[in-house]
């Protein structure tokens, strides 16, 4: 679990470089960073708002780095 002052760092962060601020919190080769740095290049604002909403409401701790790669059937 992040500390609240890590997400606060994380968040202003995040209004600076959205996808700065995303590649702390997922990695550079997530999904969420790099529908942030799209969106970021599209516009700065969406960039922004995409990148607290996954910051503060996506929680990557919660997959199993395990089941990520098991095949479905």
């Amino acid at each position: 679990m992040t500390s609240s002052a890590a997400i606060c760092c994380e968040i202003l962060i995040a209004i600076l470089c959205p996808p700065l601020g995303v590649c702390f919190r997922h990695g550079c080769c997530s999904v969420e960073f790099l529908i942030c740095l799209l969106l970021t290049i599209l516009g700065y604002i969406p960039g922004i708002i995409y990148a607290i909403y996954v910051i503060v409401v996506v929680n990557h701790d919660r997959y199993d780095p395990d089941d990520y790669w098991r095949p479905l059937a």
